[in-house]
C-alpha cells in the first residue's frame, strides 16, 4: 500500500507540472495572439492614415491643377503664338489632373511624381505669366503711344485744316484785291455818224465806255475784256455761237471783246457792238456785263426809246 500511494501520488505530481506548462504555453499563445492582433489593428490604422494622408495631398494637387487651370483661362494677350503655347500649357495640366482624379488609392511614389510634375508645370505657368505680362505690358505702352500719336495727327491735321482754311482766305484776298474793276461803266447807242441816240430805230452801234481802274497786285499785260449786252426780251446780243469765254467752269456766249494791254494804272476802254447786218434793236432796257480775268467786274444799265 505504501508503494501504490507513493507511485499515485508521483502520477499526481507530473501531471500537474504537465497542466502548467500546457497552461503555460497556452498563455504564452494567447498573449502572442493579442499582441499580433493589437499590431493587426494598430498597422490597420495607420495605413488607414497614411491612405487618409495620401489621399488628401492627391486632393491637394487637384486643388492646385484647378486653380493652374483657371490661372491660364485669365491669361489674355493678342499674340497667337503665345495663345497657342498657352492653349497646349493648359492642355497638359488638365491631362496630369484627369491622370490623378482616376488613381483611386495613390502611393507615396505616385504623389511625389505627381508633386513633381505639378512643380514643373508651375514653373512653366509662372513663365507664362511673366510673359504674358510683359506682353500686355508693351501693348498697353503702345496703345498710350498709339494715341499719342493719333492726337499729334489729329492736331496736325486740325491745324493743317487751319492753315489751308487761311491759306484759301488769302487766296480769297489776294485774288479779290487782284480783281480789275470797270469804273464809270456807261452804255448808249450812237448813230453812223457817231453822235448818241436814244431811238432804238436810228442807233447802228451800242458803245461801251469804262476805265479798268488801277491794281498794283492785278497781273500786268495782254488782257480780253469781253461784253455781254443783253436785250429787254432777255436775248443775248451774239455775232457768233463761236464766241465763247471761260467764266467759273463754264464756256459763255460774248456780244464783243477786245484786247488791251494793261500795266496797273487806270486805263480807258471803248467797246462797240455793231448792229449792222443784225435784227433791230428794240426798246426798253439793256443789260451790260463787263468780264475780264474770269470776273465779272462791272455792270450796267441803258434804255431805247421807240
Amino acid at each position: 500500500m505504501g508503494d501504490s500511494q507513493m507511485k499515485k501520488n508521483k502520477f499526481s505530481l507530473g501531471s500537474t507540472d504537465k497542466d502548467r506548462r500546457n497552461n503555460l504555453i497556452v498563455i504564452f499563445l494567447a498573449v502572442i495572439l493579442v499582441g499580433v492582433v493589437v499590431l493587426f489593428f494598430l498597422q490597420r490604422g495607420e495605413h488607414k492614415e497614411i491612405l487618409k494622408a495620401l489621399n488628401a495631398e492627391k486632393d491637394s494637387i487637384q486643388m492646385e491643377l484647378t486653380e493652374m487651370v483657371q490661372s491660364y483661362d485669365s491669361l489674355k494677350t493678342d499674340n497667337d503664338t503665345v495663345n497657342s503655347q498657352l492653349f497646349v500649357a493648359q492642355t497638359r495640366v488638365k491631362d496630369l489632373m484627369l491622370e490623378i482624379g482616376q488613381v483611386k488609392k495613390a502611393s507615396y511614389e505616385q504623389i511625389e511624381m505627381y508633386r513633381n510634375q505639378v512643380g514643373s508645370l508651375r514653373k512653366i505657368m509662372r513663365n507664362y505669366i511673366t510673359q504674358v505680362d510683359s506682353l500686355n505690358k508693351r501693348n498697353q505702352e503702345l496703345m498710350v503711344e498709339n494715341a499719342q500719336v493719333k492726337q499729334e495727327f489729329a492736331q496736325i491735321e486740325s491745324q493743317k485744316q487751319r492753315l489751308e482754311k487761311e491759306k484759301e482766305r488769302l487766296s480769297q484776298r489776294v485774288e479779290k484785291a487782284a480783281a480789275l474793276e470797270a469804273k464809270g461803266l456807261t452804255a448808249f447807242g450812237i448813230n453812223s455818224r457817231g453822235n448818241d441816240v436814244n431811238n432804238s430805230r436810228k442807233a447802228e452801234k451800242i458803245q461801251v465806255n469804262f476805265t479798268l481802274g488801277k491794281n498794283i497786285t492785278a497781273k500786268r499785260g495782254a488782257k480780253n475784256i469781253y461784253v455781254r449786252i443783253q436785250r429787254p426780251d432777255q436775248i443775248l446780243l451774239l455775232k457768233s455761237k463761236n464766241d465763247l469765254f471761260r467764266f467759273e467752269d463754264l464756256r459763255i456766249p460774248y456780244s464783243a471783246m477786245r484786247e488791251v494791254t494793261y500795266e496797273g494804272n487806270d486805263l480807258p476802254v471803248n467797246i462797240f457792238w455793231d448792229n449792222n447786218g443784225e435784227q433791230p434793236l428794240i426798246a426798253g432796257e439793256y443789260t451790260v456785263d463787263i468780264f475780264a480775268d474770269g470776273n465779272n467786274i462791272g455792270t450796267t444799265t441803258f434804255s431805247f426809246k421807240k
